[in-house]
């Protein structure tokens, strides 16, 4: 079984749009990941049917015990974080500021604070309408461990990969290099890097590339909108020449690719050449 990871150095180069065009050339029993928990969108184009749901609890959490509650305001005094008011004699407790020190449950007099394991999330098995397994999380706003819910999902797609004999997981990475990047690439055998010639762009692909070379994956390249800027395509093709990654192809800038977002469609299904072209790209990186 292989799994092959789409990466961007930065959010808006077109790696989703990629990854879910891609989808469309897997075998029925291949895996589908999105692991961009923080800001999950390829369900917006695959239009999954929700079969299981589970929580993701990690870490711990504050919960205030009313009846207990004298409404002192020694847990208020003391949080670093301003997370903690009292309201009407009671203290309340604002868990998107919250940082879960643990303090208020500490120092309380009055054993008016519970700990309790933190929901953070949730995450699910789904159908896509590509006939494949989506597994996809949804992170709730402002909490932790990203890193952790990405190697939840990538854990259960494997188990499931294995139970349906699949030969490939496509995954969906998160952008940036930060640790839910880290978990989504750590026993990857191919990473494909999004980009696009621009200054923000080709800084992105250098830094993304370092963490690949890190964990030693082979790399490959598309650069997106290769037309808007011929001098930069051209940089990050002597970048790629230079560090022997594999350009898999170059995508000119159109508003096709726009106009099938808006009917929440892949860019290979409403356009023949467009599925000639991200097809020919699909092999090569399975050739390579």
């Amino acid at each position: 079984m292989e799994e092959i990871l789409i990466l961007s150095g930065k959010g808006g180069t077109g790696k989703t749009t990629y990854t879910a065009a891609f989808s469309f050339f897997l075998d029925k029993n291949d895996i589908i990941v999105d692991c961009d928990v923080d800001a999950a969108d390829m369900h917006i184009i695959l239009e999954p049917i929700i079969e299981e749901e589970f929580d993701f609890y990690s870490g711990k959490d504050c919960e205030v015990i009313e009846n207990k509650c004298t409404g002192c305001g020694i847990c208020e005094e003391n949080c670093n974080y301003n997370a903690i008011k009292v309201i009407n004699d009671k203290a309340k407790i604002n868990h998107i500021d919250c940082e879960h020190c643990l303090l208020c449950y500490r120092i309380c007099p009055e054993n008016a604070i519970k700990v309790k394991d933190a929901l953070q999330g949730k995450y699910f098995i789904s159908k896509a309408r590509t006939e494949n397994k989506l597994i996809h999380a949804k992170l709730n706003p402002g909490a932790d461990n990203s890193g952790k819910l990405v190697s939840t999902i990538r854990t259960l797609a494997k188990k499931i990969a294995k139970k349906l004999n699949s030969e490939l997981i496509l995954i969906d990475g998160p952008p940036g290099v930060g640790c839910p990047v880290i978990a989504s690439i750590s026993g990857v055998k191919k990473v494909i890097f999004i980009t696009e010639p621009t200054k923000s762009g080709i800084h992105d692909l250098m830094r993304v590339y370092e963490l690949a070379k890190h964990f030693a994956v082979k790399s490959y390249v598309i650069i997106n909108k290769a037309t808007i800027n011929k001098n930069l395509t051209e940089k990050i093709e002597k970048f790629c020449k230079e560090n022997n990654i594999i350009l898999l192809g170059k995508v000119p800038y159109d508003k096709k690719f726009y106009n099938a977002l808006i009917e929440k469609k892949s860019i290979v299904e409403i356009d023949e050449n467009y599925k000639k072209i991200f097809l020919k790209m699909w092999e090569g990186l399975l050739r390579g």
